[in-house]
């Protein structure tokens, strides 16, 4: 298991059309709102050649999955 990076918080003004367009969009593809904004910034970011080499990967959405239970010997 990999130890998380702490996440940056960032205050974002947006024209209320704009978020509303941004809300729907992120809604058809079953993200959230704020998961959609860092989608498209990393998205301009690799198309303009400026994405950090290794930046952490993307929060997988959902509930983790459980655990699978210790599989018993076979007799």
């Amino acid at each position: 298991m990999t130890p998380r990076r702490e996440r940056k918080q960032a205050l974002l003004r947006l024209d209320p059309g704009v978020y509303e367009a941004l809300a729907r969009w992120a809604s058809d593809e079953l993200r959230s709102t704020n998961s959609q904004i860092e989608f498209l910034l990393r998205k301009a970011l690799s198309d303009a050649g400026r994405l950090p080499s290794s930046p952490a990967p993307l929060p997988r959405r959902g509930r983790p999955p459980k655990r699978q239970p210790p599989s018993e010997p076979q007799e």
